[in-house]
């Protein structure tokens, strides 16, 4: 079994730093049965971490499918929908996610991204739903620099546990503020397709950064995302062999001629730059 670190959340709950994405799981009935498989492997092989959300089609019923019987040791998280996030409507939904995911408790539930509703009241919301039972963190997703600050000077906005964004070597641009900002107040990142869809693996520099270490580009791409102590990685897996591979990430440990490699082909951001999003 890999060995999987953990981040601390302000709670002082502990969050696995690698995990299972399932955007777009659950979207053709004739996958189904693979993507609970693959899910399944995930967790036979020690990874205990499923991000989804209510956006994702019926990916929320897929994982509370592909987890039964085995919910005490994972952590969960889920989002609700900006359009959704009123006081009254984020616990309608929240209630609606725990039923398609069959479990009592969601672990970290974030708001998917700024939406019109005022932060005060999905905040509000999101204290409710902990004081109930209902989640026992709560956080927000594709909140630039401005918003988290905001968030932040909101009464108890301070409570935000997690900020899940698009982080990966061809998207570095919360490297310039928004990490070190999450950084100072303790607030970790998710990172959210970290190989691109896997739009940058052929990358010549990703490439040959691999065969140095008899890896794979993948690997190569999320051991570079989870260098940061803070960082989690959710990349997406539908096989069993792609579960395998993104889990030997794990046992990858880049050089400092790795990273300058790496650095001169995706140069870090030199100045601030509007969050990108997927």
């Amino acid at each position: 079994m890999p060995t999987i670190p953990h981040t601390t959340l302000p709670s002082g709950a502990k969050i696995p730093n690698f995990g299972l994405g399932t955007w777009r799981m659950g979207e053709d009935a004739r996958r189904r049965k693979d993507e609970i498989a693959a899910l399944r492997h995930g967790l036979e092989r020690g990874v205990t971490l499923i991000d989804t959300a209510e956006m994702y089609g019926d990916a929320e019923s897929l994982v509370g499918e592909a987890i039964a019987g085995r919910r005490k040791d994972l952590f969960i998280v889920s989002k609700v929908l900006p359009e959704n996030a009123s006081r009254l409507g984020t616990i309608a939904a929240c209630e609606r996610s725990l039923k398609k995911l069959k479990t009592d408790c969601i672990d970290l539930y974030l708001l998917h991204w700024r939406g019109d509703e005022p932060l005060e009241e999905t905040i509000e919301a999101f204290s409710s739903l902990v004081e109930t039972g209902k989640i026992c963190d709560w956080g927000v997703s594709n909140f630039d620099i401005s918003d988290i600050g905001e968030l932040w000077k909101t009464p108890e906005g301070n409570g935000v546990a997690a900020n899940q964004v698009l982080y990966n070597l061809t998207r570095r641009g919360i490297e310039f503020d928004l990490m070190p900002w999450c950084r100072q107040h303790k607030v970790p990142v998710m990172a959210y397709s970290p190989i691109e869809q896997g739009r940058l693996l052929g990358h010549t520099a990703l490439r040959d950064v691999a065969k140095r270490h008899n890896a794979t580009p993948a690997q190569v791409a999320l051991s570079w995302i989870m260098r940061h102590d803070n960082v989690i990685a959710i990349p997406k897996a539908t096989t069993l062999t792609h579960i395998d591979e993104n889990l030997g990430a794990l046992d990858l440990i880049l050089t400092q001629d790795d990273f300058a490699t790496l650095d001169h082909a995706f140069p870090p951001p030199k100045r601030a730059a509007p969050l990108e999003m997927l």
